[in-house]
Parts: C-alpha cells; structure tokens; sequence
C-alpha cells in the first residue's frame, strides 16, 4: 500500500501527534474554570498591589500627624478619613496589609520549612523516628495555639521588645506553632510513595536518603503542601490580627489590620466613627476570604478526587 493509500484510509496519517498535556497544566485549566477560585485570587492580587504600590503615590507619611485634622470624617482630601491623631486612615491601612500579609506569608513559610522537613523524615525512616516526631506533633497540637500566643505576646510586652523587632519575633512564634498539619500531611504522603515501584529503583541504585527524601519524595507532596500552605496564611493572618487588637501583638507605631481595629476601643468611635475600625476589618474580611477561595480552588485542581 502506497503513502496516498494510507493517507485516504487514515485520517490521522500525516498528522503531528499532540503531546499529552502535564499534570500543572492540567491542573492550572482546572484552577482557571473554578470561577470563585479565580475571583479570589485576582482580589489577592489586587490587595497586594494596593499595600505594597499604594503608599508610593499617598501624599501623605506615616508620621503626619495634624491634631486640627483629628477624627475626620472621609473626604476629597482623605479619602478614608483621618485617626485620633490626625493621620491619613487611607495610607495607614496600606501599610498595615503590608506587615499582616508578610507576617502571614513568612510564619508560613517557617511553617511549611519545618512541617515538611519533619514529616518527610517521620514518613521515610519510620520506626523510633516517626514515633519520637509524632509524639512531639501530638504535643504541640495538644497545646490551644490563641492562648500560647497570648502568653507568648504579653511576654514580649514585659520584655519591652522594640516594636520594629517585634514583627519578627511573632512570625517565629506563629510559624513554630503552626507546623503541626504539615508535618502529618507530609508523613502521610511520604508513606505511601515510598512503596512505589520507582522508590525500589532507586533503592537499588544505592542513592543516599538525604537525596531520596528531598530529590525523589518530598517534590512529590508539593499539591498537598501548597494547598495547606494556602489555608494556614489566612490563619496565621486572623491570629495576628487578634494578637494585634489585644495589644501584644503588633504594637503602634507600626501598624496592622488588628491594632487600627483596636483604635475603636470606646462606644463613641464605634458608633460615630465607623472609619477608623470598618476599613482595617474589612481588609480582614475580604483578604481571608480570597485565600480560602484559593484554596479550596487549589484543592479540587490538584487533587480532582476531593472535589463533590
């Protein structure tokens, strides 16, 4: 049979064939068609860009303070209003979102470090390993994470730890009692893919464990890591914000979300003015929740079985 005849007989002959798409990518459309998903992330990056660019082009510092100008409500000239001492609520809330959502982002961070690195080491070797990190997982979940830090914070107060070294202090805090779930969802992944049939191959080959945990196994929990990274961001920044309205947590002049909300602390700035604590607490709101829709998003593209 000639070329031609293959041709009119087959289609498909002479086509390129399309290579299979990769697993991201697949799991990137997936994440695209989620529609809340894609909201949530576009308000989080407008949110981003708002607190880190925003400042930029305010007309106003963080140290105007203009006592004639206390209390105002919003106008042209403030948009948001002014505080009790007469600074711009607007350009205080930006750079409030910039210290919650980095405080969120790095005790994550310190988080998945230390949960990934314990669990995969639990997961791998087993036995008095996993029994000795285990244990300690079930200590520190144990222990109410909210009243350790509010021990924890009013410790730094008696301290008198300088409010610029503070913020570092409580994303240590935040991110050692937080990394708990990630330690057991990594363990739990590495136990499983540690029985597979590539994990004999390269046992055979004689690799060390250092390479066969961080090079062969631990990339392999990367979807359930990022997911769970996603979520606790939005929890270390709602513990923040709280620490922050108690007054041991981010401490003026600095500002946050949660200390701005803290300024409201009487009937009369509740009731009469409404823009010195809705514009931090809306931030809260709304920056909490397109986390968790990402999240979720995250969740059902990287792992379809989950999704109802």
């Amino acid at each position: 049979m000639s070329v031609i005849d293959v041709a009119k007989t087959d289609p498909t002959a002479g086509k390129a064939i399309k290579a299979p798409a990769s697993p991201w990518s697949m799991a990137l459309r997936r994440f695209t068609r989620n529609k809340l998903a894609l909201i949530g992330f576009i308000i989080l990056v407008i949110m981003f860009v708002v607190c880190f660019f925003g400042p930029l082009f305010s007309p106003y510092e963080l140290e105007d303070y203009k006592i004639s100008m206390k209390n105002k409500p919003p106008s042209a000239e403030h948009w948001l209003g002014t505080d009790n001492l007469g600074r711009d609520i607007l350009l205080r809330v930006m750079l409030a979102g910039r210290i919650s959502l980095l405080v969120g982002l790095i005790s994550t961070t310190i988080s998945v470090i230390v949960g990934a690195t314990m669990g995969s080491i639990a997961g791998f070797y087993g036995r008095v390993a996993d029994t000795v990190i285990m244990r300690i997982t079930d200590i520190f979940m144990a222990m109410p994470t909210l009243p350790i830090l509010i021990i924890l914070g009013a410790v730094l107060s008696d301290l008198k730890v300088d409010p610029k070294y503070r913020i570092f202090f409580l994303m240590l805090i935040i991110g050692i009692l937080g990394w708990t779930t990630m330690a057991r969802l990594v363990r739990g992944q590495i136990l499983s893919l540690r029985e597979m049939e590539y994990m004999q191959a390269v046992d055979a080959l004689g690799i060390r464990d250092r390479r066969k945990i961080f090079r062969h196994l631990l990339p392999n929990t990367v979807p359930i890591i990022i997911v769970a990274a996603t979520l606790s961001v939005a929890g270390a920044i709602l513990y923040e914000s709280v620490l922050s309205y108690l007054g041991i947590g981010v401490v003026p002049p600095t500002p946050s979300w949660g200390n701005m909300i803290s300024a409201a602390n009487n009937m009369i700035d509740f009731r009469k003015r409404p823009w010195l604590w809705i514009p931090p607490g809306m931030c809260i709101l709304i920056t909490v929740v397109a986390i968790n829709l990402i999240g979720d998003g995250l969740r059902d593209a990287l792992d379809p079985k989950t999704k109802k």
